[in-house]
């Protein structure tokens, strides 16, 4: 199924975010919890890449598996970094044949191994995007910041960008993590006035490890609100009380979304199934 139809509905979907190994050796954990995650039916599940785009080689199993065995409909991940033109459309021919219809399009994080772009066949998402819809069919979801990405120069820079993704045949967007639902509600105002009227996925990290919550903010360019800079100096140190407050604080998020009409929510579950398990019992009566 593709994700464009199950988002355009009325109902509120939930879904999740998992990642693959770092190495064949850890397949067999990897692949258990997210096939726990995938018990819970989510909308749907994401497939990501490592960093800088690595273990790509396992995406497509994981896809493969959450689709064949619990018939979840999953978003595998497909990025610019390290990727040449015909390792790309191997892999769109492989997702292709083994049923997999939507591709989330990045151009991936930029780290010390892949940082000469000169090697790159796709500098942009929209590149990306543009190949894709050359040839195949796929649904495809691209990246949006409710904060502005940390390389541009300003929202209204990042904004003109995220069109040129939308031009290139970009069907719906998920947003990097953020702490303020208010920082959402102004930027859908602002890109709405801009001409972008594809849907918003919300994306949600529940922070459950106070110490690398910091580490994520740097990446993405996301700010914790003062109240939850409080919440994480409380608690940063007590594991298992941070991971009940993050599961929390994330739980308020999602229901003010889904309160304020953003139907789409995208959980941030990092492989851990409790996490997952707990969020989707909090609103248990709000998604049936």
């Amino acid at each position: 199924m593709k994700i464009i139809d199950i988002i355009k509905s009325d109902v509120p979907s939930l879904s999740f975010e998992v990642f693959p190994p770092k190495n064949s050796d850890s397949m067999e954990s990897v692949k258990n919890a997210t096939e726990q995650i995938a018990t819970l039916k989510p909308s749907f599940m994401s497939v990501t890449y490592g960093a800088g785009g690595g273990t790509s080689e396992f995406t497509l199993d994981i896809a493969k598996n959450l689709q064949n065995k619990f018939d979840v409909t999953a978003l595998a991940h497909l990025t610019c970094v390290n990727s040449t033109r015909e390792e790309v459309r191997q892999r769109l021919k492989m997702l292709k044949e083994n049923g997999i219809e939507n591709i989330l399009a990045l151009r991936g994080d930029i780290t010390p191994e892949n940082k000469d772009r000169t090697k790159w066949d796709y500098h942009y998402a929209n590149q990306l995007i543009e190949e894709i819809k050359s040839e195949y069919n796929f649904c495809i979801g691209g990246a949006c910041y409710p904060e502005g990405h940390p390389e541009s120069l300003n929202q209204h820079d990042d904004i003109e960008n995220l069109k040129r993704k939308v031009e290139a045949g970009c069907d719906f967007l998920t947003t990097q993590m953020f702490f303020d639902n208010n920082l959402l509600y102004n930027f859908i105002y602002k890109i709405r006035e801009a001409g972008i009227n594809v849907p918003i996925i919300a994306g949600i990290m529940p922070v459950t490890n106070g110490k690398q919550i910091k580490r994520s903010c740097a990446l993405s360019g996301s700010a914790l609100p003062q109240r939850f800079k409080t919440i994480v100096d409380r608690y940063a140190d007590n594991p298992e009380a941070m991971k009940q407050a993050g599961i929390a604080y994330a739980t308020e998020q999602i229901i003010d979304l889904y309160a304020n009409g953003i139907n789409a929510v995208h959980v941030y579950s990092m492989n851990k199934f409790d996490v997952a398990n707990k969020i989707r019992e909090n609103i248990s009566e709000i998604i049936k």
